[in-house]
């Protein structure tokens, strides 16, 4: 098994196959092997690995130790040493060999996760697990739980223009710059401004003599930070867990097995969400007990079944749901089904819903 993270950047693609045909053989003699990315500059946001023995490839080695992320005089150090990787946090192993080392180093996490997979339920290309099961499984990383504690740990060197893109001051050093050292992305006008990121997700953004710094802007939220201070945003995400709101948890726009939807405006008694059903896709049959809905449509075609009926809508066709009526949305067409749902009524949450079937398995 090679385990790679879906975000992570690789410039050297050749480097990269090297490093990972070399763990390979390690791999396939039980070893569980990560990957040192050779140190650029004494970054204080990475963790570290330091090196032991040389193995007898002549060019892997034995773990000495994990090393949390760093202050700056100590990764000076490390760097310095040229004993000390950054963790990759990328790993290859035999699954068979990482389920016996936790089994032996934490049972709990592995019995947790048995119980997970005993009760699955499939749709699409998706397995479930038990969510129940699967909620209740102890916390840990492969770095505490099993690679600190196993005799067979070894790490394969990577110099292969890696980066995590871990913060928003990251994905500045890997973008293209304009000629004030700027990178943007959407909607963005820039006077007297040098070395920042602007990301405008869905309006226009404009800065004025600024420098050196992050500003995001998405439907949810807008992020303005020093970009040398950017990684203390999880300070913010504390705050706003501790006062209970519902930005960590909830976005604006959410996807779905059949498409999407983007809650564009809501009030006391009543919310108005634009959605988008993929061709030949279709919501669950359902109902709701405190609130009705109308459906306006965009483009495209619409199969609606409004309780003994069933209709077809095109572009500006509408229908009305009242409460407790069942219901169903379904795209025949080849194209988007684009609409505009507005709900009223005393409780707008998602959880107003009893699905009588659905083709994604959901209950």
């Amino acid at each position: 098994m090679l385990i790679l993270a879906s975000d992570h950047m690789i410039e050297n693609k050749s480097a990269f196959d090297n490093a990972v045909k070399q763990a390979l053989p390690l791999a396939e003699q039980g070893q569980l092997v990560t990957f040192g990315i050779v140190p650029t500059a004494p970054e204080t946001g990475y963790g570290y690995i330091k090196r032991g023995e040389l193995l007898p490839d002549e060019s892997s080695y034995t773990i000495a130790r994990f090393v949390e992320k760093p202050d700056l005089t100590t990764a000076k150090g490390y760097v310095a040493s040229g004993d000390y990787y950054w963790n990759s946090g990328m790993f290859m192993f035999r699954a068979s060999r990482y389920l016996e080392e936790l089994g032996l180093r934490r049972p709990d996490i592995l019995a947790a996760c048995k119980k997970a997979m005993a009760s699955i339920v499939t749709d699409l290309d998706f397995i479930r697990v038990d969510k129940e099961a699967f909620t209740n499984c102890p916390e840990d990383s492969i770095d505490y739980a099993i690679m600190e504690k196993t005799t067979d740990a070894v790490v394969v060197p990577m110099e292969a223009g890696w980066s995590d893109v871990g913060s928003w001051s990251a994905l500045w050093d890997i973008g293209e710059k304009d000629d004030k050292g700027n990178v943007t992305k959407g909607d963005v006008l820039l006077y007297d401004s040098d070395n920042n990121l602007v990301y405008a997700g869905s309006r226009l953004v404009a800065t004025v003599g600024i420098e050196n710094t992050v500003v995001i802007e998405t439907k949810d939220a807008v992020l303005v930070a020093a970009k040398d201070k950017v990684r203390d945003v999880r300070h913010i995400v504390s705050q706003l867990k501790s006062a209970g709101r519902g930005e960590p948890d909830i976005h604006r726009e959410v996807y779905r097995p059949w498409g999407k939807y983007d809650a564009i405006d809501a009030g006391a008694r009543y919310q108005v969400k634009h959605i988008t059903v993929k061709p030949g896709e279709k919501l669950s049959v359902q109902i709701h007990h405190h609130r009705a809905e109308h459906w306006i449509v965009v483009s495209g075609t619409a199969k609606v079944i409004n309780g003994e009926k069933e209709v077809l809508l095109t572009e500006n066709q509408s229908t009305y749901i009242p409460v407790g009526v069942v219901h169903a949305l379904e795209n025949p067409g080849k194209i988007p089904l684009e609409m505009i749902e507005v709900q009223s009524g005393s409780y707008l949450g998602e959880d107003d819903i009893i699905r009588f079937s659905d083709r994604y398995g959901r209950a």
